[in-house]
């Protein structure tokens, strides 16, 4: 998209903001996928994005990316309409499943916080991730990596208490997974029916490559 483009939103703008910040919201929504209202680094891109949503959704059509906004619960998301193949390990595929169900299951009791998300902890989680898969939760090592990839997905992130876990990895207990409102978007009704498909089945090796990065409903279709 050229500078133009967003010299021109930032002059509809009335001196609120300059083309880089149009410029630097359309990356993020590239880069990041999910931008939260209630993430204190996004509040401003989201504002911005959910302002100008057809703008945005204009500018990054050409990519083949569309721009959506749930403004009830205060979250801005881009879905690739082409899945890169290769994206994501089963064992990445199958954690993000598992999250995916833990969230419906809170969503149906009503058990959401403020900002639409399920709050789990590490016992409810070992439980799930074994009746759902037949498996062992991952040690920490894998476990500390495949948070890593929720956050970077935009689906999930880590909490304690305090809310006060970085990049670095899990800190002793107590602590919890905060399982975002986005995951319903990204991972929809056909990741849960592969999900339910692979319940008494055979997973597949964890390090095999699931078929594509999150992105879609179809996250899972080739495994």
């Amino acid at each position: 998209m050229s500078n133009a483009y967003w010299e021109t939103l930032a002059a509809r703008s009335n001196g609120m903001h300059v083309p880089a910040d149009f410029e630097a919201a359309a990356y993020r929504m590239v880069t990041e996928q999910v931008l939260y209202h209630a993430d204190r680094a996004s509040k401003a891109a989201y504002h911005l994005v959910e302002r100008y949503e057809r703008d945005i959704r204009d500018a990054l059509e050409p990519l083949g990316v569309d721009v959506r906004v749930n403004r009830q619960l205060r979250y801005v998301y881009a879905i690739p309409r082409h899945g890169k193949s290769g994206g994501a390990t089963t064992l990445q595929t199958v954690f993000a499943l598992v999250l995916r169900m833990v969230y419906e299951d809170g969503a149906k009791v009503g058990d959401l916080n403020d900002d639409g998300e399920v709050i789990c902890d590490l016992i409810e989680l070992e439980e799930k991730y074994r009746i759902l898969t037949g498996r062992e939760l991952p040690a920490k090592g894998e476990l500390d990596a495949l948070m890593r990839s929720m956050k970077r997905w935009g689906i999930a992130r880590l909490s304690t208490e305090h809310d006060d876990i970085g990049d670095e990895g899990l800190v002793d207990q107590p602590y919890a997974i905060v399982i975002r409102p986005a995951i319903v978007d990204i991972l929809g009704e056909t990741a849960l029916q592969r999900l339910s498909q692979w319940q008494g089945a055979s997973i597949p090796a964890a390090d095999d490559a699931a078929g594509e990065e999150p992105g879609h409903d179809d996250v899972t279709e080739q495994p």
